[in-house]
């Protein structure tokens, strides 16, 4: 569920100031937390946790390159972080994490 604050956080990054796209941004932020939800694992949107953050950057990040029509490119450039986030998702749900390693 993309919320106010996801919302606002979006804009900021992407120094937009009007609310003319709220409803296509929305869109593109649902978009983005299926991917990073399908790709990594369930997590808060608004959560404070290292997991929570670092998911929502990636879906800030994809929703600028859906934004900007350069979605194609994401995987390539975040592929690093998407398998890091979803591997640390994995071990916490296990008890453990390899965060720092």
């Amino acid at each position: 569920m993309v919320t106010e604050g996801l919302l606002k956080k979006f804009k900021e990054r992407m120094h937009i100031s009007h609310s003319g796209e709220d409803d296509n941004l929305k869109e593109l932020l649902s978009f983005s937390i299926a991917f990073v939800e399908d790709k990594c694992g369930q997590f808060n949107i608004d959560g404070k946790t290292n997991l929570d953050i670092r998911a929502t950057e990636l879906v800030i990040e994809r929703t600028r390159y859906a934004y900007n029509e350069a979605v194609e490119y994401f995987d390539d450039n975040f592929l690093s972080d998407i398998v890091g986030l979803g591997l640390d998702m994995v071990f916490s749900k296990e008890g453990e994490t390899n965060e720092g390693v």
